[in-house]
């Protein structure tokens, strides 16, 4: 069978390096993190982090709240639509995760989200795989955040593969929180590395606490190119700005962090 030509390929396929990677900046100029739920593309999302930061449930977070609101903005510009969702937040975490992070605090979660959150203790892996993939077939809830310990064995690629298409098929979203992980096979869309990164000071208090920052690495995804942002909250949505420069990648910190204690800096996360 006769090799394509050049002329044949798609004109994305033709462009130099220079060229693509002017698009991919062009890309990442209109991008926002938030976004991949809501646009249809990423129903399924990993967070890996460490057990020692926080940053993993207050970076899932942040990225469904953002979709939340993105979702409420295009509601209201829809008079066919109904006005507000109140719907439930499932946050589902297992034994392992519980005793590394905690529960969520629900009096230091964001206001709009205090009065809707269905917390679920599982005592095995196995069992909050269950009621994650029961809560993202459930249409009655707005999203779904999970928090697991570890490598389980139960977290093949199977049972990611059949979370993603639940989640897919029923459209609602889930962030699975991956708590001092190593990188394994998994069919979520968007998969980030994150840790807490200092937060920008306030405008008119510098001694007042920040905005909430991570240090984030996208390292899979479909819909985006992979790089290193610093992800934080302006205006009401979650933007994605220039990388944290700090001698390292996210991934070297966490592994860091893991083997020799907590990581060096500030960092003002969510409160959970």
């Amino acid at each position: 069978m006769p090799l394509p030509s050049l002329d044949s390929l798609p004109e994305a396929a033709r462009l130099s390096s220079a060229e693509l990677s002017a698009l991919t900046a062009s890309r990442a100029s209109h991008w926002r993190p938030g976004l991949g739920a809501a646009q249809g593309t990423a129903h399924h999302s990993e967070v890996f982090a460490s057990g020692r930061d926080g940053a993993g449930a207050g970076l899932a977070l942040a990225l469904a709240l953002d979709t939340l609101r993105t979702r409420a903005a295009e509601r209201e510009a829809d008079p066919a639509r109904e006005a507000e969702d109140r719907r439930a937040i499932l946050w589902v975490q297992d034994k392992s995760a519980i005793r590394l992070t905690g529960r969520p605090y629900r009096p230091g979660l964001p206001e709009e989200l205090q009065g809707r959150v269905i917390h679920v203790r599982a005592e095995t892996a196995q069992d909050a795989l269950f009621a994650l993939e029961e809560g993202v077939r459930c249409r009655d809830l707005a999203c779904v955040i999970g928090e697991l310990g570890g490598n389980p064995r139960a977290l093949d690629f199977t049972a990611s593969r059949r979370l993603s298409l639940a989640a897919e098929r029923h459209g609602v979203p889930l962030w699975l929180v991956r708590i001092d992980a190593e990188r394994d096979l998994s069919s979520a869309r968007l998969r980030w590395e994150a840790r807490s990164a200092p937060s920008p000071a306030p405008q008119w208090n510098r001694q007042a606490p920040g905005a909430p920052a991570w240090a984030a690495e996208l390292f899979r995804a479909r819909s985006h190119a992979p790089g290193e942002w610093t992800l934080r909250e302006h205006g009401g949505v979650l933007v994605a700005g220039p990388k944290y420069k700090d001698g390292a990648t996210v991934g070297m910190k966490l592994a860091a962090n893991i083997n020799t204690g907590p990581i060096d800096g500030p960092g003002n996360l969510v409160a959970l």
